[in-house]
C-alpha cells in the first residue's frame, strides 16, 4: 500500500521527529512510504531517512505555489497512493484537497498541536480548517486534550478524530545502554549540575520564561548550568536575555544535537516550559531516559507527566513557579531519582513507539476500506443507462 506523508515546514521540530518514526518505522511488507516535503525541510531531515523512502521536494507554503501544487498532483497521479497523511494543519490545508481532487482514497492529518494563538475573525473561528476539513477522512489527535481540542473548538467531527498518543524508540531511549554525552565542548564541566530543554528557539516553547526562571536560582546553584538544544529564530534574542540577566555563562545554545538521548544521560532533568503541546515527545523521551521532567500544564503534557508523580507541572508562562519547582527538583535528588525511575516505567507501559506504529498502521487499513466501501455503494447506488436503481 503506498502511503505519501506531507510535510511544508521549514525546519525540523518535534512534528518532523514524528513522521520520521513512521518513516522508519512503516511495516515494509505493508506499505511503501514516500515523503513530499520542501527542499530545507528534506535536507534536514536527509541523514536519517531510510534509503528506500522516495522524497519529492514540494514547494508548497503560498495559495501562489502552483506549480508545487502542479508537481504534487502529477506525482499522486502517477505514483496512486492508498494514503495521503499530512503532518500539522498548514500542510493538510493544501495537500489534503489535492489529494482529494487527484482520487487518493484514504487522507489523514495530523494536527500535532492546538492552534490558540491565532488571531483574526477565520483563523481564530476555524473556518477554514472545516472548509478543508472536508476532504479529510480522519484526524490523528496526538493526546486526549488534542482530540478535545479539534472536537470542541474546532469543530471537527468526532467521528473523524482517533487518538493515537506519541510513541517512543525504547531501544534508542535506554538509560541502560546509553552513555551521557561529552558536554565540556559547550563550557559544562563534568561537576556542573546540568538541566536540558529539548525545542525548536520559537516563542511555542517559552524559553524566555526559563531562563527568566533560571536567573532566580542561578545564585544560590553556582554549578547549575542549563542547555537549550534546538535552533530558530530566537537564539540570538535568547542569548542577549541571557547576558542581559546575568547568566549567559549559565545558559547554553549547543543547537540541534540528533543523539539527545546522549544529553538526557547526562542530565539531573529536562524542562518543558511551553505554552501550548500536542503531547510532548520530548517529555516521553526524557522520561524514557529516566530523567524527571519540569514542565507547564498544557494540552496533552499532563497526560505524559504526573505532578508528584514523574516530576514537576506548573502554569504556563509563570516564571517564578518555575523556578520553585526546579528549586525543588534540585534540591531533593534522591526523590528526582525516584520521578525518573517512575517515568522510566510509566513510558515502557503506555508510549512505546512500537504501538504508535501499530496504531497508525491500522488506521491506515481502515480508512482505505472504508473509502473503497462508499465507492462500491455508489457505484451500486448509479443506474445502468436505460435502467433503474
Amino acid at each position: 500500500m503506498p502511503v505519501l506523508y506531507f510535510s511544508n515546514s521549514l525546519e525540523r521540530g518535534g512534528a518532523e521527529e514524528h513522521l520520521l518514526t513512521l518513516l522508519r518505522g512503516l511495516d515494509g511488507a505493508r506499505f511503501r512510504a514516500a515523503l513530499a516535503c520542501m527542499p530545507e525541510l528534506a535536507r534536514a531531515l536527509a541523514s536519517d531517512l531510510p534509503s528506500h523512502v522516495e522524497v519529492v521536494p514540494v514547494r508548497l507554503r503560498r495559495p501562489g505555489d502552483w506549480r508545487g501544487a502542479l508537481r504534487l498532483c502529477r506525482w499522486m497521479r502517477a505514483r496512486r497512493p492508498a494514503v495521503v497523511h499530512s503532518h500539522l494543519f498548514y500542510a493538510s490545508l493544501f495537500a489534503s484537497p489535492l489529494a482529494r481532487l487527484c482520487g487518493v482514497p484514504a487522507v489523514v492529518e495530523t494536527p500535532h498541536v492546538s492552534e490558540r494563538w491565532r488571531q483574526g475573525r477565520w483563523k481564530s473561528r476555524y473556518v477554514v480548517d472545516r472548509w478543508a476539513g472536508r476532504a479529510v477522512d480522519f484526524y490523528i489527535a496526538v493526546s486526549a486534550a488534542n482530540a478535545r481540542y479539534l472536537t470542541q473548538e474546532k469543530r471537527l467531527p468526532a467521528r473523524k478524530v482517533v487518538v493515537i498518543h506519541n510513541g517512543c524508540d525504547l531501544e534508542r531511549f535506554d538509560p541502560s545502554r546509553v552513555p551521557p554525552a561529552d558536554v565540556r565542548p559547550w563550557g559544562i564541566a563534568p561537576e556542573d549540575r546540568l538541566l536540558v530543554v529539548v525545542g525548536r528557539l520559537e516563542p511555542q516553547k517559552g524559553h524566555e520564561v526559563l531562563i527568566e526562571a533560571v536567573a532566580r536560582l542561578a545564585r544560590n546553584h553556582p554549578r547549575l548550568k542549563v542547555a537549550c538544544l534546538g535552533e530558530g529564530r530566537l537564539k540570538a534574542r535568547l542569548q542577549a536575555l541571557a547576558e542581559r540577566l546575568g547568566i549567559g555563562n549559565v545558559v547554553r545554545f549547543p543547537g540541534f544535537q540528533p543523539k539527545v538521548e546522549g544529553w538526557l544521560a547526562r542530565a539531573e532533568a529536562s524542562v518543558l516550559p511551553s505554552h501550548y503541546e500536542g503531547l510532548p515527545l520530548a517529555a516521553i523521551e526524557s522520561l524514557a531516559m529516566g530523567r524527571p521532567v519540569v514542565a507547564t500544564g498544557v494540552d496533552g503534557t499532563p497526560e505524559v507527566v504526573h505532578d508528584g508523580v514523574h516530576g514537576r507541572i506548573v502554569p504556563p508562562g509563570d516564571a517564578a513557579a518555575l523556578a520553585v519547582a526546579i528549586e525543588d527538583l534540585l534540591g531533593r535528588p534522591e526523590r528526582a531519582q525516584q520521578w525518573g525511575a517512575a517515568g522510566h516505567a510509566w513510558v515502557r507501559e503506555r508510549f512505546s513507539q512500537n504501538r504508535q506504529l501499530a496504531e497508525t498502521q491500522a488506521l491506515y487499513l481502515r480508512a482505505a476500506a472504508r473509502r473503497r466501501a462508499l465507492g462500491a455503494t455508489t457505484r451500486r447506488s448509479i443506474p445502468a443507462e436505460g435502467g433503474r436503481a
